[in-house]
């Protein structure tokens, strides 16, 4: 197996997500080999890789996995469709349950491919977005940025949120006290990212409030760069309430970057600012670049000097 020469620094990975696409996807050793000539040291297996490519995937052996992104295996539930769109945090117990069935699952699959964490999407105030966050993302879409509707949609979002964030928090802790209850004795961290759109759970001081009963390497706090520069570029969470409540409990991070709206392009494809991302992840986080499959080669080679220049990924002489 091929593991680069990191030097000590953590291993720069990358995700599966950008595997999907027609040279890849039944041939994931040319995926991996393909990682391994653009520089990079591990993989992470995401949620659209089914039990057959995480097979070839273990089988090749090119590769280390750092880490599995529930719910892998993708897989279609008998009555609630894909996997993946289930809601961790459902108030129908029937679907919760499964979709923490299906993480579960991907426990056994970072314990199988030698990985230390799995990365949890924990659900949702219901299955709607948030009124206010969709128009949001009409009026930046448009070039709208009146600061006084801004203002009103932003305390629209937050109203309707709370109202009905509640009960779906409560099922959300349940959830993540099952998955710890099972991966901690496997030596699994539960990685809670967070995530795009306003109604999905956890909002920073949520996130501070689910992990508080464990210590961070039992469940920790996954930094999704794109995801969180969404929402603060509309508004809604501010980008430094991630690292004031939950940068001591800080685990990993997807690091990938936006244009206007749109997250997991290469980073240098966008605008975040990586360099201040630099100041606040610590060396110890895991880095996994997420970019999706409509990135070319050169940009997802070009990404790794583009974080070690701003600091966030550590050079190999380092």
């Amino acid at each position: 197996m091929s593991t680069g020469d990191t030097s000590g620094a953590m291993p720069v990975a990358l995700s599966t997500m950008w595997a999907v696409q027609p040279r890849f996807e039944r041939n994931l050793p040319a995926f991996m080999e393909r990682a391994v000539e653009l520089g990079y040291d591990a993989i992470e297996v995401n949620h659209s890789m089914d039990a057959a490519q995480i097979g070839a995937i273990l089988a090749a052996d090119v590769l280390p996995v750092t880490a599995v992104h529930a719910p892998a295996p993708l897989e279609r539930d008998a009555t609630r469709g894909w996997n993946r769109d289930l809601n961790l945090a459902s108030t129908d117990e029937g679907e919760r349950e499964a979709v923490v069935g299906y993480t579960l699952r991907s426990v056994d699959a970072a314990v199988e491919a030698g990985a230390s964490a799995v990365v949890v999407h924990l659900g949702a105030a219901g299955s709607r977005g948030v009124t206010g966050d969709r128009r949001l993302r009409d009026a930046h879409n448009r070039g709208d940025e009146d600061p006084e509707a801004r203002a009103a949609l932003v305390a629209e979002a937050h109203r309707e949120r709370a109202e009905r964030a509640p009960e779906h928090l409560e099922q959300a802790r349940r959830s993540l006290d099952a998955l710890v209850e099972y991966a901690a004795p496997r030596g699994i961290a539960i990685g809670l990212e967070c995530r795009l759109y306003f109604h999905e759970i956890p909002l920073p001081a949520e996130a501070a409030g689910l992990l508080a009963p464990y210590p961070p390497d039992v469940a920790g706090y996954w930094h999704d760069v794109g995801h969180a520069e969404v929402l603060h570029r509309l508004g809604l969470v501010d980008l430094k309430a991630w690292f004031d409540l939950l940068g001591d409990r800080l685990i990993g991070t997807h690091l990938h970057d936006v244009a206007g709206l749109r997250d997991h392009r290469a980073p240098g494809n966008g605008d975040v600012d990586f360099a201040w991302l630099a100041e606040r992840v610590p060396p110890s986080a895991a880095r996994t670049l997420e970019i999706d499959q409509r990135e070319p080669d050169e940009a997802v080679g070009g990404a790794i000097d583009v974080l070690r220049g701003a600091g966030i990924v550590q050079s190999r002489e380092s």
